[in-house]
């Protein structure tokens, strides 16, 4: 438990969310291979305190359930984190199985969003969870660790839940990290082979290598669909001149060339927007990054400026062409400014993702074409079109649910799923609309001539789609020799 340095080890673990089918590993060569900005965070405090931090990505090394825990008690940590979306709760409570029944002294701690918003339920559940650390985790976790290498009592600590005589305590308190510039920078070093292993998807981005900043955390607005409760309503940033600094880490120590801000609101602050550009500009930081923004915080002079510093792409929750969907959403604005948003970025030589959401309450056939007619008419690039998921903690969520989730849908909270459907409507109908959308769109003469383009420019790009077309056209022969094989077992 503790090493030859006499230091106390902790392991930080990202579970296995979705298994990719066997026979189907080749999806990895275009999927979104990005590390737990979180973990990266947790495991640089905690190593500021004296600990000896590692991580592990499990998705983006392929490792089982098994192959996790195998590690982990090879390790031998005092302490076990695991971070935790809902999709991922079942196999982070199997590793925790596994690692507890071989090594019972190890603590498992548990945090991430899915507990900042059911976290009492889950403990409830999963007997294999020591302790759980609710919102932001870096001071939270730091206070746990003191207190039970202490003796404190569990009460001091705030914003966690703990067991006491078969009961499920939490403690009150809200620690919120006010001033990010004191934390210290995301442990990228703890990442083997980064950042070479770990890739964007494909399309999402010119060149790599690439590398994930949150510059800022919290979001002041309240869609319907989003939970918040892990960085909450009160959005607080890093400097400009500490964003400046990691970037230019990025680059000079690991040869970065495209970062991707992944801030809930990244131009929450014109005037902070504007100070990094232009730090960016006066330095010669030939970098590329992308963002994502809400269509009313857009104008052209500040797309200019975000051009001239190199942003290459910026994401707008776009959600639907329906103005009453939107209002249905709680979305501010409507479609009338999304379109405006979205020619102003064009126009700006900026790249335009658009986030859709499909099957939201109130969806019907009107709303749909209202979508499908949006999609078709605005000069956007690419567009991501998520299966819409009541994610726990969000105000649809308890709307539809009140404060409990079926079991079986844990696993399918993935936006690629659709768990509920609206009145009138079926899931078959969704799929079908779904399927249509992203056809209607990928077919665009445009489109299709925009990804020739990029192709030829940035040429990774077509090895992942060439090694990802040689994985389907192998899987497709296996599947038709499977069926071959079995009609003519069925005719003899």
């Amino acid at each position: 438990m503790v090493d030859s340095t006499g230091q106390q080890s902790i392991v930080f673990v990202n579970p296995p969310y979705e298994r990719i089918a066997a026979g189907y590993e080749f999806v990895r060569h275009i999927a979104n291979l990005s590390p737990s900005l979180g973990l990266l965070h947790l495991a640089a405090e905690v190593r500021l305190h004296g600990y000896r931090p590692s991580i592990i990505e499990s998705d983006i090394f392929n490792l089982s359930v098994a192959e996790v825990a195998a590690r982990i008690v090879a390790d031998r940590p005092a302490y076990l984190g695991i971070t935790l979306f809902t999709v991922g709760v079942w196999n982070g409570a199997e590793i925790a199985r596994r690692v507890k029944a071989a090594l019972p002294e190890t603590v498992v701690i548990v945090g991430g969003p899915h507990i900042s918003s059911m976290g009492q339920e889950t403990m409830t559940r999963f007997a294999e969870f020591d302790y759980a650390v609710l919102g932001e985790g870096e001071k939270v976790l730091i206070d746990l660790l003191s207190a039970l290498e202490s003796g404190t009592d569990l009460e001091e600590v705030p914003e966690l839940l703990y067991r006491r005589g078969g009961l499920i305590c939490r403690t009150r308190g809200r620690p919120i990290n006010r001033n990010l510039d004191e934390l210290p920078f995301p442990a990228w070093d703890l990442l083997p082979d980064f950042p070479r292993a770990y890739r964007a998807a494909v399309f999402d981005y010119p060149r790599g290598p690439v590398a994930t900043i949150a510059a800022s955390r919290g979001c002041p607005f309240h869609c319907q669909f989003c939970d918040t409760s892990t960085f909450g309503d009160r959005v607080r940033s890093y400097s400009p001149n500490k964003v400046f600094e990691m970037m230019r880490h990025l680059h000079d120590h690991y040869g970065v060339r495209h970062i991707m801000f992944v801030d809930d609101l990244f131009l929450a602050s014109r005037l902070r927007t504007e100070a990094l550009c232009n730090l960016i500009l006066e330095h010669g930081l030939t970098m590329s990054w992308s963002c994502a923004a809400r269509v009313d915080t857009v104008r052209p002079d500040l797309l200019a400026l975000m051009k001239r510093a190199g942003c290459w792409e910026i994401s707008f929750g776009l959600e639907t062409g329906s103005d009453a969907m939107l209002e249905q959403m709680d979305k501010s604005a409507r479609v009338a400014d999304a379109e405006q948003a979205v020619r102003w970025t064009h126009a700006a030589g900026i790249r335009t993702k658009g986030l859709f959401m499909l099957g939201y309450p109130g969806e019907n056939e009107e709303s749909i074409a209202a979508t499908k007619a949006f999609v078709r008419r605005i000069p956007m690039t690419i567009m991501h079109l998520t299966k819409f998921t009541p994610y726990p903690g969000s105000p649809i969520y308890r709307t539809l649910y009140g404060t409990n989730i079926r079991d079986d849908h844990w696993e399918k909270m993935n936006g690629m799923n659709f768990v509920w459907a609206p009145e009138g409507m079926s899931v078959a109908d969704l799929d079908r609309h779904y399927q249509q959308i992203l056809t209607w769109f990928y077919r665009r003469p445009q489109v299709g001539h925009y990804y020739l383009g990029m192709m030829m420019r940035y040429p990774h790009h077509l090895w992942r789609l060439l090694r990802f077309g040689a994985g389907f056209a192998a899987a497709k022969v296996r599947s038709l020799a499977a069926g071959r094989g079995g009609l003519l077992a069925r005719q003899q």
